[in-house]
């Protein structure tokens, strides 16, 4: 998730786990410890513009990592805090802040390489939007609720509150899976393979994508958490990646084909070639709008020089008519 509410967990964790007279230290270290995995942002390459994408969320998320992790940072801030806590306790928060890094971003949708090295895997629970906003202001709440009156009672029920809205997440997401195959049977299709997740920010809108021969069906699914009340937002349909069927004649041992094959372990094979520029290989689980197939992002290529690197490119779109019809959506303004 975002690098707030990295933050905010690590501290929550630290916190939850301070003895009293440590409180500020222990939100301290943990903060520190709650971004410490995102650190793999810094590995990026001007020759090779698909490096950051490869290592993002990479071993630094690993499960395997965290006590790794938790001693280096440990041996970083202890001299900063050797004057007032033993270095065994700032390993003890360091390990609680960095704790949950990787699982938290593994509730999302990107993928993340929790059992690295034993498997190369990108896990996607898809229960939660890399932002979003109740999530993280409950953690914040019980962060500063903590802090300022120096009772961990806080810590722990708000802990509670967002671990629910967490529960919450997977019940929808599980619900709006059904929903995605019901509208699937309704036209007839055998779904061959299929994510659904949710849109930025909530737990209302979300986007579902299924394969049927050959070609990607996205749809909005909007589902109220309050009334189980359901829409359906019929969208747009795009054929599935394939070099033979878009006749793209790269050779196999060549820098480009490498490169899409490592966007395609990114997009976890949710490829397809933009309808409107022939030359980019769009990420079809992200559009700006959830019934949509315009790409979010994706990587411009050169058929006719396979010996250079593939660009990734970002394709946002925050225009007001974009806006506007994101919010009828999750609003319900038919």
């Amino acid at each position: 998730m975002d690098l707030l509410t990295q933050g905010l967990l690590g501290t929550s964790i630290a916190l939850a786990v301070a003895k009293p007279d440590e409180i500020k230290k222990a939100g301290i270290i943990g903060l520190l410890a709650g971004l410490a995995a995102d650190v793999d942002f810094f590995i990026r390459s001007n020759s090779d513009p698909l490096l950051n994408l490869e290592f993002h969320r990479h071993f630094t998320h690993s499960l395997f990592f965290i006590p790794i992790a938790a001693l280096v940072l440990s041996v970083l801030l202890w001299p900063f805090f050797r004057k007032h806590l033993s270095w065994k306790r700032v390993f003890t928060y360091s390990l609680a802040g960095y704790l949950l890094s990787g699982l938290l971003d593994a509730c999302t949708s990107y993928g993340t390489r929790l059992l690295w090295p034993l498997s190369e895997a990108k896990i996607s629970l898809n229960i939660i939007s890399i932002i979003d906003p109740i999530f993280t202001i409950s953690l914040l709440l019980g962060v500063l609720l903590t802090l300022k009156t120096k009772q961990k009672i806080y810590i722990y029920l708000f802990l509670i509150i967002s671990s629910s809205y967490m529960t919450l997440g997977w019940f929808q997401h599980k619900q709006v899976e059904q929903l995605s195959f019901q509208l699937a049977n309704q036209r007839g299709h055998q779904v061959e393979r299929s994510i659904v997740k949710p849109t930025l920010g909530n737990l209302f809108l979300w986007r579902s994508v299924y394969l049927h021969q050959n070609t990607y069906f996205v749809d909005a699914i909007r589902l109220s958490p309050l009334t189980g009340q359901s829409t359906i937002y019929e969208g747009e349909s795009i054929k599935r990646f394939d070099p033979e069927i878009h006749n793209l004649k790269i050779a196999a041992d060549s820098v480009l084909q490498n490169d899409i094959k490592r966007f395609s372990s990114f997009s976890s094979d949710y490829l397809a070639i933009d309808p409107q520029q022939k030359d980019f290989i769009i990420d079809v689980r992200y559009s700006n709008l959830p019934n949509k197939t315009s790409p979010l992002w994706g990587i411009q290529i050169e058929p006719d020089n396979p010996e250079k690197h593939a660009l990734f490119q970002i394709k946002r779109d925050s225009s007001k008519a974009i806006r506007d019809a994101f919010l009828n959506m999750l609003f319900n303004n038919n």
